[in-house]
């Protein structure tokens, strides 16, 4: 909102709303972060997130990937745990193996539709 002020004297001051109008905008569905931008699948890479909150920060990242989406998880071990712990928190998941050991795992977890 503008608001222009005029002053007539030092002690009077007339405050004016110029006249809004409305519009329709349309609206199209972006990405989550409000662009255009096709950002493919996420990867959370937590062998450097302290043990202590790892597994809550992959909740919190796969919580918000849509139904049918995916996200790439980079762990130093197989998270078998984790993934039970998904299971219950999530529902059904699909979980694909991109990388198996031993330094690291990579794999697509993926929400069910």
């Amino acid at each position: 909102m503008i608001v222009i002020v005029t002053i007539d004297t030092a002690i009077d001051i007339d405050v004016k709303e110029p006249a809004m109008s409305h519009q329709n905008i349309p609206l199209t569905e972006k990405a989550a972060c409000g662009c255009d931008a096709e950002h493919g699948i996420p990867e959370l890479d937590v062998r450097a997130i302290p043990h202590a909150i790892r597994h809550a920060t992959v909740f919190g990242a796969f919580g918000a990937i849509p139904a049918g989406g995916s996200l790439d998880l980079v762990a130093p071990h197989n998270p078998l745990p984790l993934l039970a712990q998904l299971k219950d928190r999530f529902g059904d998941l699909e979980v694909t193996y991109l990388k198996e050991g031993p330094q690291d795992w990579t794999l697509r977890l993926t929400h069910a539709s």
